[in-house]
C-alpha cells in the first residue's frame, strides 16, 4: 500500500512540473531569423522573403519541420499565411508575399515548434523586427553554411553572433543580430535563471517537489512503526480496588 502511494506521489509531483514549465524551458524552441528585407512595402506589391528556422536559435532542426512560413494578423484578426519553400541551405527558407494596406503583426511559423514572433510590419512602410531575447543562450556549436548564411552568423565553428542593434522603420529590415545564438523566443519574457543555465522557478519547482516527496515518505515510514509499549515493572505493587 505504501509503495502505490509513494508511486502516485512521485507521478503528480512530476505532472506538476510538466505542467510548470514552459516548452521553452525543456529545449524545445526555434526562432525565425530573417534575411535583409525591402526598405519599403506598398499595398498589394510581391515581395519574395527570405528566412531562416533555427532550433535553439543557432542550429537547423534534425528531420523535417513540416510546415513553416510566415504569417501576418491585422486588424479583427485578420490573418494571412505564406508558406515557406526550402533553400538549399539547411534550416533557410522562402516565401512570396502580398500585404494590404495596415500594420501586421509578423509571427515565423516554425512546424512543431510555438510560433516565433518577428515584429511589426505598416504597409506602406517598414518592418520593425523584435530584438531576440538572449536571457536563455546556449553556446555556439558547429557551423552548418558556406557563403549563404544567416543575417549575423559569422564564420567558424562556436562563433558567436556579432552584435547589432535591430532595424526600426522605415529602415531595410533584417534579423536582430545578438551577442550569442539566442535561444528563447521573444513572444514571452524569459524567466531568470541560475548558474546552471536553469530557470530559477524550475529549481524552485525541483526543491519543492522534493521536500514534498521526502515529507511524505517520513509521514508513511512512521505510521509502519509502531511504537513498542512500555515494559512492566512486576516489581512494582499491585493496587487492588474492591468491587
Amino acid at each position: 500500500m505504501k509503495k502505490k502511494i509513494l508511486t502516485i506521489l512521485v507521478m503528480v509531483a512530476a505532472a506538476l512540473a510538466a505542467g510548470a514549465l514552459p516548452v521553452s524551458a525543456a529545449g524545445n524552441w526555434a526562432v525565425t531569423y530573417l534575411d535583409p528585407m525591402p526598405a519599403r512595402f506598398a499595398p498589394g506589391t510581391t515581395y519574395t522573403l527570405g528566412f531562416w528556422v533555427l532550433q535553439h536559435g543557432n542550429h537547423p532542426y534534425e528531420g523535417d519541420l513540416g510546415v513553416v512560413g510566415l504569417r501576418l494578423t491585422g486588424e479583427g484578426g485578420k490573418e494571412l499565411t505564406f508558406p515557406g519553400t526550402p533553400l538549399p541551405e539547411p534550416g533557410h527558407y522562402v516565401t512570396a508575399i502580398a500585404v494590404p494596406e495596415g500594420s501586421w503583426r509578423v509571427d515565423g511559423i516554425q512546424g512543431p515548434f510555438e510560433p516565433h514572433l518577428v515584429g511589426t510590419l505598416s504597409v506602406p512602410g517598414g518592418l520593425k523586427v523584435r530584438p531576440v531575447s538572449t536571457d536563455l543562450v546556449l553556446g555556439g556549436g558547429k557551423d552548418y553554411w558556406g557563403d549563404i548564411r544567416p543575417p549575423g552568423f559569422p564564420r567558424g565553428e562556436g562563433a558567436a553572433m556579432k552584435a547589432a542593434a535591430a532595424p526600426s522603420d522605415p529602415a531595410p529590415a533584417a534579423a536582430p543580430s545578438v551577442t550569442a545564438p539566442a535561444t528563447a523566443p521573444v513572444a514571452a519574457a524569459p524567466a531568470p535563471s541560475g548558474g546552471s543555465g536553469v530557470p530559477v522557478y524550475a529549481l524552485l519547482i525541483a526543491a519543492a517537489g522534493g521536500a514534498l516527496l521526502t515529507l511524505a515518505a517520513s509521514r508513511l515510514s512512521r505510521r509502519g512503526r509502531r511504537e513498542p509499549e512500555p515494559p512492566v515493572d512486576e516489581g512494582r505493587d499491585t493496587l487492588a480496588f474492591p468491587g
